[in-house]
This record gives structure tokens, C-alpha cells and sequence, in this order.
């Protein structure tokens, strides 16, 4: 296995080139997890699911949405009946005043439509780097929406297509096990990951280890004797490495279950997650 001690910086950027393909190869869907339809609802959702998962922000947002539609609509809404649609993802009352801010701030400072640089979105009411990344590089610039079965037109819709590295907390513990940082600042995460990846490879690169923390690399326990980077990781041995106990451990599509997302891209192995049920 890996030893980070003895490792140059050249041989650690070509290890990281390594887990970057193995991964591209194991996880050819990777995407973002978080349904939406047009960059206003995939923003709202990347807020709402700080403390909580993508699958419980995915199974709350149709019914938020289907009420308020667009940033105007939320931007006058009242807290009460906000609280109430979001609060299956938990702090309600702080996301409620995040989004209704960052709703007024777009209408008021950019005619209704969101921003297409990091400048301008990291100075929204509850937007931070992360979060601007993740519409950046996942959102179309344009206000149409799409349904489950369509996909943006490249000859209509122009991505924002802004690279990024979205450091949640499953991106920061991988870059860690990975050996590509020893930091623990998100930020600070960003820059050292930014130094070994070129551009091109940030968002997808985002994807893929985000993909591998939530299904094999997990922080209690990770399934070390199932995970296809064992021998480009010097972490390996954390976790369960017994290649028949480690497959028990393994979630969503790798452990046959369903995905987070109600509305999967076509190109998902697995099957897609139930709405939340009826109160």
C-alpha cells in the first residue's frame, strides 16, 4: 500500500491522477444528487441541504417549488408557510430566512435570475463558496426548466460551466485519506486540491469523490476490502477490509439500494429514491 511519508509531490500528483481515473471509471454517472430543473431551484436546494442529506432536501423541494416557482414568488412569501414546506430538512427557521433573503437580493440586485459568477454569488444571503460552485458548475444560465425526461439543449440553454471544487464534508475527509491536503479549513481544502487538478477536472473530479464518500469511503466505517482505489490509498486498513463484510457496507446503487434522487439522469444504475410520504 501507499506510504505518505515517503511520497514527493510529483508522485503524490500522479497517484492523485490515478484515483481521479479509477473513480472516473467505477462512477461514469457521477452527477450532482440534488433534483432541480433550472439554476434558481438547484440554489435554493444546495441551501437547504446544509445538515442534512440530498435525498431528504430532494423528497421536500417539489412542494416548496411547485408554491413558489421562481425567486419573486419566494422573495414574498410568507416565513410561517416557508418553515412549514422545508422543515422535514431540519434548521427551518434559519433556512427559511437564508433563502427568502437570497431570493429578494435576486430580485432586487439581478432582475430576477441568478447570477452567473462567483463574485456575484458568494454576495447572496447564505450562498458561500460551495454552494456557488455547485450551480456554477451544475446549472444551466438560462430560466427554462426541464422535466425528469429532458436535458438542457446545448444549441438553447448555455451552461454557467464555471469550474469548481465543492468541499463538503465528504470531499474534505476523501482529500484527506487521499494524502492531497492535511487541512481541515474547506477553503484551505480547495486551494491544496486546486494545486494537483487542473481546471478542466474540478467539477467532475468533485462529483466523483463526493460519489465514493457517500457509497464506500464513509467516515465511521469505510468498506476498504470493496473500494477499487485500495492500493493507491494510504488509508486503506481504517476501514473493514474483508472483501465480503466490506460489500455489506456499501450503499446506494453499489449496495443495490435505491439513490438519493427521485428523478435519476437516464444514465443512473440505480433505482430512484420514494417521495417522502404523506403527513
Amino acid at each position: 500500500m501507499v506510504s505518505r511519508r515517503s511520497e514527493t509531490p510529483l508522485a503524490l500528483k500522479r497517484r492523485a491522477f490515478k484515483i481521479n481515473r479509477v473513480l472516473a471509471e467505477t462512477y461514469p454517472y457521477a452527477h450532482c444528487e440534488l433534483d432541480f430543473r433550472n439554476a434558481w431551484e438547484l440554489l435554493v436546494a444546495t441551501v437547504l441541504s446544509a445538515q442534512t442529506t440530498d435525498l431528504r432536501v430532494n423528497q421536500t423541494t417539489p412542494r416548496l417549488f411547485a408554491k413558489y416557482p421562481k425567486p419573486a414568488d419566494l422573495a414574498g412569501a410568507d416565513p410561517a408557510d416557508v418553515e412549514e414546506l422545508i422543515k422535514p430538512t431540519g434548521f427551518f427557521r434559519a433556512k427559511t430566512r437564508s433563502i427568502t433573503k437570497m431570493a429578494a437580493a435576486i430580485v432586487h440586485n439581478h432582475g430576477g435570475r441568478v447570477p452567473g459568477t462567483l463574485e456575484e454569488m458568494v454576495k447572496l444571503p447564505g450562498v458561500g463558496r460551495k454552494t456557488a460552485f455547485v450551480v456554477l458548475g451544475n446549472a444551466c444560465a438560462c430560466e427554462r426548466s426541464i422535466t425528469a425526461d429532458q436535458s438542457h439543449d446545448a444549441n438553447v440553454c448555455t451552461p454557467f460551466g464555471v469550474p469548481g471544487i465543492t468541499v463538503d464534508t465528504h470531499f474534505g475527509r476523501l482529500a484527506r485519506r487521499f494524502g492531497w491536503t492535511t487541512q481541515e479549513d474547506p477553503e484551505k481544502v480547495e486551494a491544496d486540491v486546486a494545486e494537483i487538478f487542473p481546471k478542466s477536472e474540478w467539477t467532475m473530479l468533485s462529483h466523483r469523490v463526493v460519489f465514493h464518500g457517500r457509497r464506500v469511503c464513509h467516515s465511521r466505517k469505510p468498506a476498504c476490502g470493496a473500494c477499487p482505489i485500495a492500493p493507491l490509498c494510504p488509508s486503506y486498513g481504517e476501514g473493514e477490509t474483508d472483501p465480503e463484510k466490506a460489500k455489506k457496507l456499501l450503499k446506494y446503487e453499489m449496495g443495490g439500494q435505491p439513490g438519493q434522487r427521485l428523478r435519476p439522469p437516464a444514465d443512473y444504475p440505480g433505482r430512484p429514491a420514494a417521495p417522502l410520504a404523506a403527513r
